[in-house]
C-alpha cells in the first residue's frame, strides 16, 4: 500500500473488499430476531499506534454519512438557567434545539438534576445503559466528572462539549451526532473507533472509512507516520487488515526522539550561570599555570581562598557562641558552711 510522509493514503480497493467481506459474514450470522427488531451490528477501526501515547487525546471524527439510527438515544446536559426550575429550564432547552433546526437529542438534564436524582451508583449505571451518546454544554463541562463517575469515562462514555451559545449549532450538533470519536489512551497503543453499521451500504461504509482515517491521521503528534496498522472489524469478527505502514515510519519515529531528547530546552539555557569575573580569574589562573616556563614565584604568590563547607560553618558556630558566654552574667555560687553544733 501507498504510503504519503505525513498522511495514510488507502488503497479504496482493498478496504472495500474488506468492508464486502464483513458484511457478508454479518449478514450470514444474524438471526431473524435482530431482523425484526432492526438491530445492526457495529463496524468500527481499530488503530494500532507504534509507540504508546504519553497523554491522553480524543479525536473527533466528523463522518459523511450518519452512523447513528433513530433508535439510538442521545442526552444533553445543560447548565442551570437563573430564576428558573427544574422542569422550565428543561423545556427552554427543548424549544432551543426545536427553534436551531437541532434533530437526535431525546433528553435534557439540567445540572441541579443530575446532583440530586443520580446521586448514587445504581442510578449512575442505569444512566450510563439508557443512553448511546452524551452531551454537556460547555459552560458545565468541567464539573461533570465528579458527579458522574468514573464508570462514564472509563466506558468511553464520556459526555462531548458543545457550544450552545453558537450561531451554527444545528451543523455543530450534527456533526457530533452524526460522527465518530476515536479515544487515544496513554495505557496501550490500540485504539477503536465506530464508523459504520451493518444497515450501511459498502460504498457508504468506505467513504467514513477514508474520511475517519484522515481525521485521525492529522490530528496524531506525528500524523500518519504514528500509525502502525489499521484493521477493521464488528463486535464478532476477526480483525482484517486495510492498512500496515512501512517500517521506515519507525525508524523517523526513533531519529525524532533522539533528536528532541538531545537539543536543549530553554529552561535548561536558562539555568546555566553566566561567567562572573571571579570565573574567570580562576579560568585565568589555570591557563597561566598550564603554560611552560612559568616561575615558582607565581605559584607561590596564589592566594588560596578558604572553602566554604563545614569547616568556616563550624568556625562561626564557635564564635557565637563565645560572644554568647561572653555577655552572659556570671553567677555567684553561695557556698554552704556547716553549723558547728
Amino acid at each position: 500500500m501507498a504510503d504519503g510522509k505525513d498522511n495514510v493514503e488507502l488503497d479504496r480497493a482493498q478496504v472495500k473488499k474488506a468492508v464486502q467481506c464483513l458484511l457478508a459474514y454479518l449478514k450470514s450470522t444474524s438471526t431473524s430476531q435482530t431482523v425484526l427488531l432492526n438491530e445492526y451490528q457495529r463496524v468500527s477501526l481499530l488503530f494500532t499506534l507504534w509507540r504508546i501515547p504519553k497523554k491522553e487525546q480524543t479525536v473527533r471524527i466528523p463522518l459523511p454519512h450518519a452512523i447513528r439510527t433513530e433508535t439510538n438515544e442521545v442526552c444533553l446536559f445543560t447548565r442551570d438557567e437563573p430564576n428558573m426550575t427544574t422542569d422550565q429550564t428543561e423545556r427552554f432547552y427543548k424549544k432551543l434545539l426545536t427553534e436551531r433546526g437541532v434533530k437526535g437529542v431525546t433528553e435534557v438534564i439540567p445540572f441541579k438534576v443530575l446532583k440530586k436524582e443520580y446521586k448514587s451508583f445504581e442510578a449512575k449505571r442505569r444512566l450510563l445503559g439508557n443512553f448511546d451518546l452524551f452531551l454537556s454544554d460547555a459552560r458545565v463541562r468541567r464539573l461533570l466528572p465528579s458527579h458522574l463517575g468514573k464508570h462514564f469515562y472509563e466506558s468511553k462514555k464520556a459526555p462531548l462539549s458543545v457550544d450552545l451559545l453558537s450561531n451554527q449549532l444545528a451543523k455543530r450538533m450534527e456533526q457530533i451526532i452524526q460522527g465518530s470519536t476515536l479515544c487515544i489512551s496513554k495505557k496501550g497503543c490500540c485504539s477503536m473507533a465506530h464508523v459504520g453499521h451493518s444497515g450501511m451500504s459498502a460504498d457508504q461504509i468506505v467513504e467514513n472509512i477514508t474520511s475517519a482515517v484522515n481525521a485521525v491521521a492529522t490530528s496524531l503528534p506525528q500524523n500518519g507516520r504514528s500509525i502502525k496498522v489499521i484493521h477493521l472489524k464488528s463486535q464478532s469478527s476477526v480483525a482484517l487488515p486495510v492498512y500496515t505502514s512501512d517500517l521506515s515510519h519507525m525508524s523517523l519515529l526513533k531519529v525524532k526522539e533522539a533528536t528532541s531528547s538531545k537539543a536543549p530546552s530553554e529552561t535548561e539555557m536558562k539555568e546555566t550561570p553566566e561567567e562572573t569575573p571571579s570565573m574567570k580569574v580562576a579560568s585565568g589562573t589555570e591557563e597561566d599555570s598550564k603554560e611552560p616556563g612559568a616561575s615558582a614565584a607565581k605559584k607561590g604568590l596564589k592566594r588560596k581562598t578558604p572553602v566554604k563547607g563545614k569547616a568556616t560553618s563550624i568556625g562561626v558556630k564557635l564564635a557565637s557562641s563565645a560572644k554568647k558566654n561572653r555577655n552572659t552574667p556570671v553567677q555567684k555560687v553561695k557556698r554552704k558552711v556547716p553549723k558547728s553544733s
